[in-house]
């Protein structure tokens, strides 16, 4: 039966399993993309003692509960990122039903958000955005425009386009002032996905969005002194937080930024 025939809360409790275990397929993701290491094989292994974990061990959040948060068998603690990323996960497929639908406009939403959590996290933690994740998402964006709401296949390559230029516009601004790189070229193509996706005008909310929240935070931290001028952030985070808003609420803030003039 199609999930369109089903009940919405039915529905939408189906999204969330399957982001229970996509979120599960991510922390493998997240771990291993930085380090190269294959996504495949070997199988999941505890961390600390290299045990093979059983795949009943390994049910999204619910094996974690039962197993106290520790290995089954050298009972050292789990890290709680990783159930935190499957309930993440859970949410944002969740959302994405809710907000375009349990059809293939929703699905292909979910897997955007699940990129760009991806994205963050690993940027977070490493400073770097796989080009692995960020170059096939541009091709996707633009192949998938005719299962989006609205979507566009001018807009999104403009969209792709402008969003790499920008960025590099920004780049090379910054270091005609600092003589100093900013950015590298994983936050590029990041933003090139973005456009490809969101499409040129929830593109430029999407950087708009990035670009404040990425200076206020810069900002902050330079006043309590956990960072200085020099100090380099992981802006994909931001590029994620403001794609993500930018594909829920985008036409909105263009719509009420326009107002104002």
């Amino acid at each position: 039966m199609p999930l369109n025939d089903l009940p919405l809360p039915l529905a939408l409790t189906f999204f969330g399993v399957a982001g229970l275990i996509f979120g599960s397929f991510l922390n493998v993701v997240i771990l291993r993309l930085p380090k190269d290491q294959s996504l495949v094989r070997p199988a999941s292994r505890c961390p600390a003692c290299e045990s093979k974990i059983r795949f009943w061990d390994n049910i999204p959040v619910l094996s974690y509960l039962l197993l106290g948060g520790k290995c089954r068998n050298c009972r050292q603690p789990i890290g709680l990122r990783y159930p935190a990323i499957e309930l993440a996960t859970a949410i944002l497929f969740i959302l994405a039903g809710w907000r375009f639908g349990v059809g293939l406009g929703g699905w292909i939403a979910a897997l955007f958000l699940a990129a760009l959590l991806a994205l963050a996290v690993i940027d977070l933690e490493h400073m770097i955005l796989p080009d692995v994740i960020t170059l096939p998402g541009v091709a996707l964006g633009v192949l998938v425009q005719p299962w989006i709401p609205n979507g566009h296949f001018a807009h999104s390559l403009i969209g792709a386009l402008a969003g790499a230029g920008a960025l590099i516009l920004l780049i090379n601004t910054w270091y005609w002032i600092r003589e100093e790189e900013s950015m590298g070229l994983g936050d590029v193509n990041m933003m090139a996905m973005l456009g490809a996706f969101l499409g040129w005008q929830n593109g430029i909310v999407a950087l708009a969005l990035a670009t404040a929240s990425g200076a206020l935070i810069g900002i902050a931290m330079m006043i309590f002194g956990r960072a200085g001028w020099k100090s380099k952030i992981p802006f994909g985070v931001f590029l994620a937080i403001g794609g993500a808003i930018a594909l829920f609420y985008g036409p909105r803030i263009a719509a009420a930024y326009i107002s104002l003039y």
